[in-house]
């Protein structure tokens, strides 16, 4: 497995191509706490970028950033080279899709009507629903597997039909950009291959995701190209052959494992060291 080389650090300021979404100095808080400072990341257009790290290092922070939920105290996020909280929201919702980590449907609606809703941002006094909304829409829900559902009420669905529902109404905006916080939270292990396979297939037809997952084998799977975050700071960045190794693993999340070929994709496979390997070497510490 590569070395992490010398993409461990901020984005290149003197590249020749400018991406459509990135964050530059921002400083990110909720309230008085500060979760990440300094930080910036850049999206590359046509990717499917991964945010990988352990618990509470500024993750979903990241992501609500990078879709205008949340405005930076310092710093900015640029979109098409704007300011993203200076653009209108409806500008932006036909740009930039998202799937928050917790999506709850409003009581009694059904599958089509919460998917229908990813076309508002293309409705205007002078625009009301057309039959291009109602194509997108049944597209939306064809290409996610829901369509026989469309009478349903999404309450009534499982954990993995639900999730399926939530990206076809991301769908249905028909952005070039999608995010996804934790797209595969509470799902077993068939629905979140699932979902993640739908999400490839979305990258492959010509859409930018950022997704953040918990999974690195996973990230290291799906992405083109990873973000490592710790303590609210980028320690890589790159393709995951280049940066997944032992050493890594260990700096963010501290793990000692190895690092493998995964015998069916040659994506690199994280494999945990045993607890008595673990113990061992942590008693050398002491």
């Amino acid at each position: 497995m590569s070395p992490a080389g010398p993409d461990r650090s901020e984005p290149n300021p003197r590249r020749s191509t400018v991406n459509r979404l990135s964050a530059e100095n921002v400083t990110l808080a909720y309230d008085q706490r500060v979760i990440a400072e300094q930080l910036s990341v850049e999206i590359p257009d046509n990717s499917f970028t991964v945010v990988v790290g352990p618990n509470a290092c500024g993750k979903s922070t990241l992501l609500r950033a990078l879709s205008r939920m949340l405005k930076p105290s310092e710093g900015r996020v640029l979109l098409d080279g704007q300011t993203i909280h200076s653009m209108p929201a409806r500008k932006v919702a036909r740009t930039l899709g998202l799937l928050p980590q917790s999506s709850i449907a409003p009581e009694g609606i059904t599958v089509g009507d919460l998917v229908g809703r990813g076309r508002y941002p293309h409705q205007s006094l002078l625009r009301q629903w057309s039959a291009e909304d109602e194509r997108v829409v049944q597209e939306s829900m064809a290409h996610t597997g829901v369509a026989d559902l469309a009478e349903r009420y999404v309450d009534e669905l499982s954990g993995g039909q639900r999730q399926r529902v939530w990206i076809a109404m991301a769908l249905a905006q028909q952005t070039p950009l999608l995010l996804l916080d934790e797209p595969t939270t509470y799902l077993d292990i068939q629905h979140q291959i699932d979902v993640l396979d739908l999400c490839a297939d979305l990258h492959e037809q010509g859409r930018t995701l950022v997704a953040v997952l918990h999974d690195l084998n996973h990230a290291a799977r799906y992405a083109t190209h990873l973000i490592a975050l710790r303590g609210g700071r980028v320690v890589a960045q790159g393709a995951p052959k280049d940066i997944v190794t032992a050493e890594l693993v260990e700096e963010v999340f501290g793990l000692r494992c190895q690092v493998i070929d995964d015998p069916e994709t040659g994506t690199p496979l994280v494999v945990p060291a045993a607890r008595a390997s673990r113990a061992k070497a942590e008693a050398t510490k002491v």
